[in-house]
């Protein structure tokens, strides 16, 4: 089967505040970049946002290893936050609704479909791929940031 690797990332200017997310995924010699922003949004929901806009490229069956370094995101799954959401009716421990409940529902419904293995990396590092979304994440801040300051 097909194993395709994913590094994302979500930037915030303030929080709330525009943001940017970004997603590199790769399979064999192929690399593809993708990014996005929103003009009033927060850090952890451009996290997922790139996660779900990463899963939607995906066009065939296949295994992937995802990298973030989102703990929000990785401890969703690999501390079974995620399941216990569900049975609790996408309510937290605390009984509080789950924050970013339409992203999460989307990413959730593609963990049943594909093989999914969670990586946390760590932020700000070495990591050349984690970079990488840093900086294209950032890089669509600027374009919100911009198209807002056009429309004033």
């Amino acid at each position: 089967m097909k194993k395709i690797t994913i590094y994302t990332d979500g930037a915030c200017s303030g929080n709330p505040g525009p943001g940017g997310w970004a997603a590199v995924l790769m399979y064999n010699e192929h690399t593809k970049e993708i990014s996005g922003g929103e003009k009033d949004t927060t850090n952890n929901r451009m996290e997922l946002m790139a996660v779900v806009k990463a899963f939607e490229t995906i066009k065939q069956d296949c295994e992937i290893e995802l990298f973030s370094d989102s703990a929000y995101l990785v401890n969703a799954f690999l501390n079974g936050w995620i399941y216990n959401w569900e049975l609790n009716g996408w309510r937290t421990k605390e009984k509080e609704p789950v924050k970013n409940l339409d992203l999460w529902e989307v990413i959730y419904d593609y963990s049943k479909k594909y093989k999914i293995s969670w990586n946390k990396v760590k932020g700000h590092a070495d990591n050349e791929f984690n970079n990488r979304c840093d900086k294209l994440a950032r890089e669509q801040i600027k374009l919100v940031v911009e198209d807002k300051a056009l429309e004033v």
